[in-house]
């Protein structure tokens, strides 16, 4: 399993949005990186300058929300998506699709997954995938 860094994952976001601008050639999460930084216009004048990316804090408390664990939030939904893990998420998903958005939808399962982080962390233990699928199933009226 990979467990990179924060300054590894801020520089992952970082050189995938200067390769979009670059025109370069995209390799692997680069690609949905890319798409998803495109979505966040707010993050563009951050991710232009990694210096400054790498070392800014982001503070809840100040109301600050940190563009990276946004970023890799809707990076591990769109691959829990496209592996329909945990079992049922690509369904709950779609039925999100029938009134929502794209980016709309995937901030529905974005707030369910951030949830279900928080109590993780909170108790100690793993992530609830059923309490987290139903979170999704309730968000999509299901």
């Amino acid at each position: 399993m990979f467990n990179p860094s924060r300054e590894q994952v801020r520089q992952f976001f970082c050189a995938a949005w200067r390769k979009h601008l670059d025109r370069a050639i995209l390799e692997g999460a680069e690609v949905t990186a890319a798409d998803l930084i495109v979505e966040h216009p707010e993050y563009h004048a951050l991710l232009e300058n990694p210096e400054l990316a790498v070392e800014q804090e982001f503070s809840p408390e100040n109301g600050q929300m940190n563009p990276f664990l946004h970023l890799s939030l809707h990076l591990a939904v769109a691959e829990q998506i496209s592996i329909d893990q945990p079992p049922g998420i690509r369904a709950a998903y779609q039925a999100l699709r029938g009134r929502l958005e794209v980016h709309d939808a995937e901030h529905a399962i974005l707030e369910c997954l951030g949830e279900a982080l928080w109590r993780s962390q909170r108790d100690g233990s793993a992530i609830d995938g059923v309490a987290y699928l139903d979170c999704v199933r309730r968000a999509a009226g299901a």
